[in-house]
């Protein structure tokens, strides 16, 4: 019944009858047309609440060093890939970054904390102010010295509280400078955080690899959402890779209401109602959505949409063109990295998030290299030479800092107004605003994804390595 109202609606979605799902609560009573519907927020699920612990805590590196610090987050162990961030501001919306799904994040900031964990105030659009998802994505917190005390008119807690709340586990008082060489040495590593026991080298064979697991399954959204733009008739389809809240925001304050659905779903079926599609951050190999890419490459071999791909979404536009991704030694997490701009000369300022990159010599002839890092000379973008596609590996939309590149937004929609005038002259009684049946029935944010609390909610310390990661990968 529902699948016959969505296709009524206008859109012709397709619910997957073998994965049931259900939006019974994500619909109201009752359907209006009124654009000004205020965006009503299912409350999102939340994990279990642990004490906030000073316990001794121990973070150890597989077959490297053990560091013994102290803990201020939730008193539980947890096992995952300890990556490094050199980001100096925005630790609240990178630890929400579902790109972190599954990792232990170390600052190399030495003091992290001091102005404190903002509130879940929501703006205009009813998308999170100060966060990127709802709840906090990293496995774990590494930090030299944290603020016990904050101070900041923003702030509503600690970030120890805010931790502990969620049930992520941080460490403090360790050499994070130490830490860092390390992972720049030897590179990114799996490694655990242990809370009040004594390092047991024994236990090496329970450090769990993310990478195994099919992370994007974990922080994509199980459903279609919508989220309305009152300033402009653009509708944009968006994958949901893990996709952050100011992705969604810079779309939807340029005039483009989105309409996101699962990282799976067979874009190429319904891409016909929309004026162009985007492909979402997320986080781990991006080899594990195969069936995103090959929804891609229908994509693109049916249709002439403008298409443009952030990070992950970046991976995929690319595998999905024929050609490959490789996994960086220790990654490119900061606010500051120099990009240059191979069809202009320009260098930007980026901000970045990611373990792999594309191999740019692998692209197509009709592709072409569009940003390079000007740090490691790995690829940050493509480009194709004749259609309105394109990619970048770093984020344009940077909340935190810096926006050099925000006008990459502005590029995308000026090749969705060129797409939509051009059918507009073919089919001129083509209606792509979004149904207002559809945005009542719709969900308002993701759907059914689950809040992280460490890699061990999806596998407990005890676990058998690379099985259990298979068998979390499975559920």
């Amino acid at each position: 019944m529902l699948s016959q109202i969505i296709r009524a609606a206008g859109l012709g979605l397709a619910v997957n009858t073998k994965r049931p799902i259900c939006l019974a609560k994500h619909i109201r009573p009752f359907a209006t047309v009124d654009s000004n519907t205020p965006r009503v927020q299912p409350t999102p699920p939340r994990t279990k609440a642990t004490p906030k612990s000073h316990d001794r805590a121990t973070f150890t590196i597989r077959d490297g060093p053990v560091f013994s610090g102290k803990s201020f987050g939730a008193a539980s162990n947890i096992s995952g890939e300890a990556v490094f961030t050199t980001s100096l501001v925005g630790y609240p919306e990178s630890l929400t970054d579902p790109s972190y799904r599954g990792q232990i994040l170390v600052f190399t900031q030495p003091l992290i904390g001091n102005y404190g964990i903002p509130s879940t105030a929501r703006d205009e659009h009813g998308l999170f102010r100060h966060f990127e998802s709802p709840n906090l994505q990293a496995a774990g917190v590494v930090v030299a010295d944290v603020a016990e005390q904050y101070s900041h008119w923003t702030a509503v807690k600690s970030l120890g509280e805010w931790c502990a709340e969620e049930g992520v586990p941080a460490v403090s008082g360790v050499d994070t400078r130490e830490i860092v060489t390390y992972l720049r040495e030897q590179g990114s590593s799996l490694a655990r955080i242990t809370i009040g026991e004594e390092y047991d080298a024994d236990q090496d064979e329970a450090f769990i690899d993310p990478e195994q697991i099919d992370l994007v399954r974990k922080v994509s959204t199980k459903a279609p959402f919508h989220v309305s733009s009152a300033t402009g008739d653009y509708h944009v389809a968006v994958i949901d890779c893990g996709v952050k809240e100011n992705i969604l925001r810079s779309l939807v304050s340029r005039g483009a209401s989105v309409t996101a659905f699962p990282y799976d779903y067979p874009i190429h079926k319904v891409a016909h109602h929309f004026d162009g599609v985007f492909i979402s951050n997320g986080p781990g190999d991006p080899i594990h959505c195969q069936d995103t890419v090959y929804h891609l490459r229908r994509l693109m071999e049916s249709s002439q949409l403008p298409i443009m791909g952030i990070c992950l979404g970046h991976q995929l536009l690319a595998l999905a063109a024929g050609a490959r991704t490789i996994k960086l030694k220790y990654g490119n997490r900061a606010h500051n990295i120099p990009a240059l701009d191979r069809t202009t000369g320009r260098c930007h300022i980026t901000s970045q998030n990611h373990g792999y990159a594309v191999d740019s010599n692998t692209l197509p002839s009709e592709w072409k290299e569009y940003f390079v890092n000007l740090n490691d000379h790995s690829n940050e973008g493509l480009i194709h030479q004749s259609r309105p596609i394109f990619g970048t590996q770093f984020h344009p939309e940077a909340k935190g800092g810096p926006m050099d590149s925000s006008y990459l937004f502005d590029m995308y929609l000026e090749n969705v107004s060129r797409y939509k005038k051009s059918q507009a002259i073919f089919q001129p009684e083509r209606e792509h605003r979004p149904s207002p049946l559809l945005v009542d029935l719709l969900a308002k944010e993701r759907v059914g994804v689950v809040p992280t609390t460490g890699m061990e909610n999806l596998l407990r310390m005890g676990g058998a390595g690379e099985e259990a990661a298979r068998a979390a990968s499975a559920a």
